[in-house]
């Protein structure tokens, strides 16, 4: 039997993108609906969390419930590691930066190839439109690459990092690996997003003309909130024989990333 929740969902839902309830609007309070549907609190919550989930209904904690106006997409490109700079200019948008020196544990020090607990700087920077968190990056450097005084003062690395693009020189090869998954609680937290809704995560690895990692950046993006654009190049397909070189599309890509689905 369907749960009554699911059926107020669904009344509001309707009314919502009817246009009934518009953008920004409070919804009535909790106890006023659980009223008007002549449930208990705790069903009419459950029925408000599910809108929550969608991204249709944002609680504000003190101030209710609202609708919520559709996230202006950010566009990341993809290869050249930073984010449209059209985009990126847009006046509403603004980053903040932030760097610390911390030591790398085992995962970034697998990513940096470096020994764990090796000092590396650590980049913060939060895309935000208003209110509304757009994308998340977390750059990190081996401390001997970074220039003096960036620990004071990230100005050195502002015009880089309000795009998240590379914080040093540009690197010679770069490994970008791409999924669609649940944010972790210190994500959720700081997009401002449900722990249910997917998040767009990149993983950039940056390498010099030695070989070595000089930057490792940890990318994420609510799902709803972002293009990923992708141009491909020539590539070695290993299944049709060594030293064969199969030739791809070179084009744009552009990847969505949906709930319903990984976009790459």
């Amino acid at each position: 039997m369907r749960s009554r929740h699911h059926d107020i969902a669904d009344d509001l839902r309707q009314q919502i993108t009817a246009g009934r309830i518009l953008p920004s609007e409070r919804l009535p309070s909790e106890a006023a609906l659980a009223d008007r549907y002549r449930v208990s609190t705790v069903t009419l919550r459950r029925a408000l969390s599910v809108l929550q989930m969608e991204g249709l209904v944002e609680k504000i904690h003190g101030k209710g419930n609202f609708v919520r106006r559709p996230h202006r997409k950010i566009m990341y490109v993809g290869g050249w590691g930073t984010l449209d700079p059209w985009t990126a200019a847009e006046p509403d948008l603004r980053v903040t930066i932030r760097s610390t020196a911390v030591q790398a544990q085992e995962h970034l020090a697998t990513l940096l190839k470096v020994p764990t607990g090796s000092p590396v700087v650590e980049f913060t920077c939060l895309s935000v439109e208003g209110e509304s968190p757009h994308g998340l990056a977390r750059a990190y450097m081996p401390h001997d690459l970074v220039s003096p005084g960036a620990l004071d003062d990230a100005s050195t690395y502002r015009e880089a990092a309000t795009r998240f693009a590379f914080l040093g020189p540009p690197p010679t090869a770069v490994r970008e690996t791409v999924s669609a998954r649940l944010p972790t609680p210190d994500e959720a937290s700081v997009l401002r997003i449900g722990n249910a809704s997917v998040v767009l995560s990149i993983t950039r690895i940056a390498t010099d003309s030695t070989g070595r990692v000089v930057e490792a950046t940890l990318l994420a993006f609510p799902g709803d909130r972002v293009d990923a654009v992708f141009t491909t190049h020539h590539v070695v397909d290993e299944r049709q024989g060594k030293g064969r070189q199969h030739r791809t599309n070179c084009g744009s890509s552009r990847g969505r990333a949906r709930k319903a689905s990984p976009a790459t």
